[in-house]
């Protein structure tokens, strides 16, 4: 279990500022989704989570290290990416393309053992897939690759897993089935997930916390119910939005005016 300490960062685009300041505690079992609207920097401060980039100001750790300090076969098994897009240069099975996410874990001659092949075919399992197992990843469709990728992250069995809008291309069934994963492996693993998405109706479902971006320099995080309110995600998205309530179950939705 490791615990992501963000402080006091600031990210820019050109002159533009994205955040202006920000600094959170993140911790084990938390599951994290960062909102806003297009170009609002979600993208960016995954990369900078990720030790891909550096922010313009501040710092991240993890486990109370830098990242920039961490080796990087080290930050490997501390924590996995799935980037917004996979592209695919050359034909492969779903299970070579899944097995690659074990690499940080290969030892001696570099050959995947036993173990690597199980939590591979695991992973295929949970987000069932198993059936796809032999296909080449050059014949499935967006949401059956947005799967693998997805399974590929899990397999890698980081304690921090970034995923950058992993429901994309996926249809409403198969979003529901894959948040409940992630979910689990927050609760199940005490591994800490964050991940950017556009429905704050499912943010708000299987989140615990949430941090919101206006794309102003603006940030406001903490849990979920807290952060993705009618008034601040209106604000964020220059779009009025109400809370629906019906028993349990609560929604986001849009103000729209008849004209």
């Amino acid at each position: 279990m490791m615990r992501l300490h963000i402080d006091g960062i600031a990210l820019l685009a050109g002159e533009r500022t994205l955040i202006a300041s920000l600094t959170q505690h993140i911790d084990p079992g938390e599951v994290w989704c960062i909102a806003g609207p297009n170009g609002a920097g979600k993208t960016t401060l995954i990369n900078v989570l990720a030790g891909l980039s550096n922010p313009a100001m501040g710092h991240i750790k993890l486990d109370g290290r830098p990242l920039d300090a961490w080796p990087a076969s080290g930050l490997a098994k501390a924590r996995a990416l799935m980037p917004q897009a996979s592209h695919d240069a050359f034909g492969s099975s779903v299970l070579d393309t899944v097995l690659l996410n074990r690499f940080p874990h290969l030892t001696g001659w570099g050959w995947e053992s036993a173990d690597d092949r199980a939590a591979a075919l695991e992973a295929l399992e949970r987000l069932g897939l198993s059936s796809l197992k032999t296909r080449d990843v050059m014949t499935l469709s967006g949401g059956e690759r947005q799967r693998v990728a997805l399974a590929a992250v899990l397999c890698q069995n980081t304690p921090l897993l970034l995923l950058d809008e992993p429901l994309a291309h996926l249809d409403l069934h198969h979003q529901i089935d894959c948040l409940h994963v992630l979910a689990g492996e927050a609760r199940d693993q005490q591994h800490t997930v964050i991940f950017s998405c556009h429905d704050l109706n499912l943010a708000r479902r299987f989140s615990t916390h949430a941090l919101l971006l206006d794309g102003k320099g603006g940030a406001v995080a903490g849990h979920v119910a807290d952060v993705l309110t009618p008034e601040r995600a209106s604000a964020a998205f220059g779009c009025p939005l109400a809370l629906i309530c019906d028993g349990a179950h609560e929604a986001l939705v849009p103000l729209i005016p008849n004209r």
